[in-house]
């Protein structure tokens, strides 16, 4: 008789203020080991939890939050909810400046503006851009999680306003530092497509005409998780540093027996 190993089911409750929650825990590493439940999650922002949503959050025994948005962002959805015992870490991972004129015109722009800035490619583009710029520039706050989560952080929660992008890249370089299998990185990171997870697209024109099929069409690369965008991050560490490894090392600072802390604290025991 097969003997039936327990299964630890992963932690993502329907939290009704919180989009895009899941527990990272399960995704395989090269060398035949997984990520362990309870350790590290992934969300959008906390501004618009529910009591129960809270009340769920505090359970999980959080160290950190780490909150990847800016001001604007803030401005725009609100401060996350405080969690008992929980230190929050505001390390924003975009420019709060950066395409201001850009974004008021994706929530108020009608669709011939919207086909000027995002047709024939240009939202993907601009995507694809972000993504490395993220990745190439923005070593030292990527360097401080990957400190944080060695040192004393974990359990952690990584979050910005979609939980897509910014949080995405943050998780994406946190399990690429352990060793996780890229094909494992990039369908999580896909799963923030599902339609319960979407970032609730905000725009002034909430009319047939303001949200037609051609206006979502165009705002998808924007609100969409796209392979190639993951892959333009992988390819920017290549081509910056020559490898993974010295990415970690060169780019973002991290010592041997430091990596070696981050897995102790994110994998399960080694077989």
């Amino acid at each position: 008789m097969t003997q039936q190993l327990p299964q630890i089911p992963s932690t993502e409750p329907e939290l009704a203020g919180v989009r895009n929650f899941r527990d990272v825990g399960g995704l395989p590493t090269v060398d035949g080991r997984r990520v362990r439940h309870g350790r590290l999650f992934r969300s959008g922002h906390l501004a618009h939890a529910t009591a129960e949503d809270a009340a769920f959050l505090a359970g999980l025994g959080l160290h950190t939050v780490f909150d990847f948005r800016n001001a604007a962002d803030r401005r725009l959805d609100g401060l996350d909810v405080e969690l008992p015992g929980v230190r929050s870490v505001s390390i924003p991972l975009s420019d709060p400046a950066d395409g201001s004129q850009f974004w008021h015109m994706v929530r108020n722009g009608d669709v011939e503006q919207l086909r000027s800035i995002l047709g024939d490619g240009k939202g993907t583009d601009r995507m694809v851009a972000s993504y490395r710029s993220i990745i190439r520039d923005r070593t030292a706050e990527h360097s401080r999680v990957l400190h944080a989560l060695a040192e004393d952080s974990v359990p952690a929660l990584m979050h910005c306003a979609a939980g897509k992008d910014r949080a995405g890249l943050s998780i994406a370089v946190s399990l690429l530092a352990v060793g996780v299998e890229r094909e494992a990185i990039e369908a999580d990171y896909l799963k923030s497509n599902d339609a319960h997870r979407r970032y609730k697209v905000k725009r002034s024109d909430t009319s047939a005409d303001g949200m037609s099929a051609e206006v979502m069409e165009l705002l998808n690369p924007l609100f969409g998780a796209h392979a190639e965008y993951l892959e333009a991050a992988f390819a920017t560490i290549e081509e910056t540093w020559g490898s993974t490894d010295r990415y970690f090392s060169e780019g973002l600072e991290l010592a041997p027996e430091t990596r070696d802390r981050l897995r102790d604290r994110l994998l399960d025991e080694a077989r």
